[in-house]
């Protein structure tokens, strides 16, 4: 990475429901290090309505962001004043929510004097794996969360090239609506993943889709669906039978994620310069039966598997900061006129409305 100088950052995070304030730095070596991760989770907020209610998210950012960022700042022991950057995630998510973060974020900026820097929320999951294990360009990248189910080449700083993609639900979203299906509490995720230890994987064979295609998409929708007929056909469910539906699912989700990396894997072993390691982001990456497959997937392979902590998977001020900070380094700064972009591909050549820099 070369030498720089040990360089400063708070980040602000409000996208979807976590409020979160960091500050991250980074040596002069090229080190990066968080000083202070402080999120607050709204889950108990939303989870009597089984999903994000975007109007409860934003007045919840509101209330939570001034407070948040004096903690960020007290436990990395910094003053605004000791910042070189102040950086905010612009997008993509929930209109209401990304404003609160990014206005925020400006508002500090302008009056501290400082550089801002808007943040693309998926690039800042993308580069974690810099932060947390020193990763080098390019690496292959499995961004997996409730809205998002990517395969993506990561070649550099706003240089993303997205191989494969879902084509209907996201996995987070199937994890969740399997769990609805089976009267598990939101958020669902967790909760199968909890619940199917205690369950036989091989008791029902579900559906695997796009299994051994070359492209590296993902589909999950019929997945959902096979989870319900099967749920039907045997009900009233005992106990036993939903621990059985959630072993069989994860197992099935387990099998689609490993055989759409292998494809991914496949298609940049031909490119001039293949990946140097296997990256997973995103909440569903805090997954342990995913997590251990993706390192027998890499061992098999001979390829690195770098896996932030499951608390920097989902949703933090960290990455936020760390996306700022290195964008900030290459002088990719912004105006306070950056508006919020609810949608922002990670890919910009996916379409052409969206060119290179911010």
């Amino acid at each position: 990475m070369g030498m720089w100088a040990a360089t400063r950052v708070l980040g602000l995070e409000s996208t979807c429901d976590e409020t979160a304030a960091a500050v991250v730095e980074v040596d002069s070596m090229g080190r990066g290090k968080i000083l202070s991760d402080c999120v607050l989770s709204q889950i108990a907020e939303h989870a009597a309505y089984g999903g994000v209610v975007p109007e409860i998210a934003a007045r919840a950012h509101v209330e939570a962001m001034d407070r948040l960022i004096r903690r960020a700042l007290a436990e990395a022991g910094c003053a605004i004043d000791d910042l070189d950057a102040i950086a905010a995630a612009a997008g993509p998510g929930l209109i209401g929510g990304v404003m609160v973060g990014l206005t925020t974020g400006k508002a500090i900026a302008l009056a501290a004097n400082k550089p801002f820097v808007a943040v693309n929320h998926l690039e800042a999951h993308a580069l974690t794996a810099r932060l947390t294990d020193n990763v080098e360009f390019p690496y292959l990248l499995l961004l997996v969360s409730g809205g998002h189910s990517q395969l993506v080449a990561v070649n550099g700083v706003g240089d993303c090239q997205r191989l494969g993609s879902t084509v209907d639900d996201a996995v987070g979203e199937a994890f969740d609506k399997a769990a609805k299906l089976l009267g598990l509490p939101y958020p669902g995720g967790p909760r199968i993943e909890q619940t199917a230890l205690a369950g036989d994987p091989t008791r029902f064979e579900f559906p695997r889709p796009m299994m051994g295609r070359s492209n590296p998409d993902f589909s999950f929708s019929g997945l959902k669906t096979a989870v319900r007929q099967q749920a039907e056909r045997i009900a009233p469910l005992t106990n036993t039978d939903i621990a059985d539906l959630c072993a069989s699912f994860q197992a099935a989700v387990v099998d689609v994620i490993i055989d759409r990396c292998r494809a991914a894997m496949r298609a940049l072993a031909k490119t001039p310069k293949p990946p140097t390691a296997l990256v997973a982001a995103g909440g569903v990456a805090a997954n342990g039966a995913i997590r251990r497959a993706l390192g027998g997937l890499c061992a098999e392979a001979g390829v690195k598997l770098s896996l932030p902590p499951p608390g920097l998977c989902s949703d933090n001020g960290a990455m936020i900061a760390w996306a700022g900070l290195e964008r900030f380094r290459l002088g990719l700064t912004d105006g306070m006129d950056f508006a919020a972009r609810p949608r922002w591909p990670l890919d910009t050549r996916q379409d052409p409305r969206w060119h290179g820099k911010a």
